[in-house]
């Protein structure tokens, strides 16, 4: 009974030790990538991508994490017809030659226990550079209705379009170009 009882105590104080990662699917459904940009100085056009998938692995001990996010570059809305096929085209996410748009991060970083950016690298149009994503929100817990653990959040970062070659029409419609992806994720 003793061992058994010792046992029990060594279990429960090594186990933060070997707290494993948590693995999070996307819920395509809840996950919209977001862009503003600068529409001849006059206004702020924004458009988004309907389709998202990946993955979020996070480490609360550790305090790391990963991500792996694939964008289909076809799914960009704006609302227009005819802008969305000009965004497919090749101006801009030549959505034919390159189908995917893809964020790799490899490092979280915490403030205490919450995460407040993300780096790693994002790939565009064939062109891969390293972006930071800032965290406005990221929170985890139950979802209220199905009772699943889920984390949700926002990023968001500002990049050069002109450094993934695309280059049409500047600098009317502006060169920074303001990212903001909103992604739910359930754990697996």
């Amino acid at each position: 009974m003793k061992r058994a009882i010792a046992a029990a105590v060594f279990a429960t104080f090594a186990a933060p030790a070997f707290a494993a990662p948590e693995v999070y699917t996307v819920d395509p459904r809840h996950t919209f990538p977001a862009f503003e940009v600068s529409h001849f100085g006059m206004s702020l056009q924004r458009g988004r991508f309907n389709k998202t998938t990946g993955k979020i692995t996070v480490d609360r001990e550790a305090k790391s994490g990963s991500v792996d996010v694939t964008i289909d570059a076809a799914s960009v809305d704006t609302g227009e017809p005819k802008l969305g096929d000009h965004l497919r085209a090749a101006d801009f996410f030549n959505a034919a030659a390159h189908p995917n748009i893809t964020f790799k991060g490899t490092k979280f970083n915490f403030d205490g226990d919450k995460v407040k950016s993300v780096d790693g690298e994002l790939t565009m149009v064939g062109v891969t550079k390293p972006v930071t994503l800032t965290a406005q929100q990221f929170n985890c817990g139950n979802h209220p209705m199905n009772k699943k653990a889920m984390c949700g959040a926002e990023f968001t970062t500002t990049v050069k379009r002109s450094e993934w070659g695309m280059k049409y029409a500047l600098p009317a419609v502006a060169d920074d170009v303001l990212l903001r992806i909103n992604v739910e994720a359930f754990k697996d």
